[in-house]
């Protein structure tokens, strides 16, 4: 089972403070996975790939995102190490492999790209080996995609218009709409068959994102994912990282398979069966219900125009601060 790692932010982050420094990088949880749920075989080293926005389209001759894939282990390719030292992004999608389906081979490494769409797996579909023959695709993944990019084509969604934003609405929407259809399809493939689908999903259009935790069964519980939002991902010692606060802006936001930190604060458990949606102005209250930031006092607004109580000697009308508009607070 596969571990990926999200990373959306005001501002550029060097890629090194993502895939490798931190004490659970998503290039250590490769070979040192926690959280997965067959622990049989703990080790994500069926290549690795990374996604990440530039969004330098006057200077480059194609649109989408940068990409770097590779069959060798995350933690053994010196390139990956290099590359992640000198680039920065604000926008990173990162996804260790570990193969269910398919041929060890870069075609087959996530991110899945089309344009300026990401798309990731965590998991597996049920049955795979008996609806595949219907696909042309040689693993779930793959086929997980392009049941993705065929609903956002029935939907008049064409990504090949960079001009033309998707959204986080159809993106949402899309995506729900492919594991409605997997399930049909690995319910008719066999009745019988009690093994559930797994399906993490995560996809971005460039600038809104969107991200699954679902399974298929009633009584268990997805794979792993979580999130953690905040004004900055600092490095306060060496390899230690921790999501700062000091505002009520959600200037970062970052969704991973693993917490990259031990920091208990830090990371929020997504709820089974649901989705994440990250828009360009992200509301906080989720962060807030969660804990991850106070909500603002509700504040007292005082008519200014009425003179001082001591020296009129009469009562001061005051006018109460809405307190949904009071937490009403966006980001990006």
């Amino acid at each position: 089972m596969c571990r990926f790692l999200i990373f959306k932010g005001k501002n550029p982050i060097l890629l090194s403070n993502l895939l490798t420094k931190p004490a659970h990088s998503i290039i250590n949880q490769s070979y040192d996975s926690r959280l997965r749920l067959d622990m049989v075989r703990p080790i994500n080293g069926d290549g690795f790939g990374i996604s990440y926005y530039t969004h330098n389209d006057a200077d480059t001759e194609e649109e989408g995102p940068c990409t770097f894939k590779a069959i060798t282990p995350a933690w053994n390719n010196l390139n990956l190490e290099r590359l992640a030292q000198k680039t920065k992004s604000d926008l990173v999608f990162a996804h260790v492999r570990a193969s269910t389906y398919g041929v060890l081979s870069e075609t087959n490494c996530h991110p899945f790209t089309y344009h300026n769409i990401s798309f990731m797996h965590n998991g597996g579909i049920a049955n795979f080996d008996k609806i595949k023959r219907k696909l042309i695709s040689a693993t779930d993944s793959e086929c997980s995609f392009s049941l993705f990019l065929d609903t956002l084509d029935k939907m008049g969604v064409d990504p090949s218009k960079p001009e033309k934003e998707i959204g986080h609405e159809n993106l949402r929407k899309a995506l729900l709409k492919t594991i409605e259809l997997i399930n049909t399809w690995t319910k008719e493939s066999d009745l019988s068959s009690k093994e559930p689908s797994l399906l993490n999903f995560a996809v971005t259009d460039g600038s809104s994102i969107v991200v699954s935790r679902y399974i298929s069964s009633k009584t268990d519980e997805a794979a792993s994912l979580h999130f953690s939002t905040g004004s900055n991902f600092i490095e306060y010692a060496p390899g230690q990282f921790k999501m700062e606060r000091l505002d009520r802006l959600q200037d970062v936001i970052m969704i991973a398979s693993e917490p990259l930190t031990f920091e208990r604060g830090d990371w929020i458990t997504v709820p089974t069966n649901s989705t994440l949606s990250v828009k360009i102005k992200q509301s906080s209250s989720l962060a807030e219900s969660k804990g991850l930031m106070g909500s603002i006092p509700v504040g007292e607004i005082v008519d200014s125009e009425l003179p001082p109580l001591e020296r009129e000697g009469r009562s001061r009308h005051v006018l109460t601060q809405n307190p949904a508009k009071a937490q009403d607070v966006s980001a990006f």
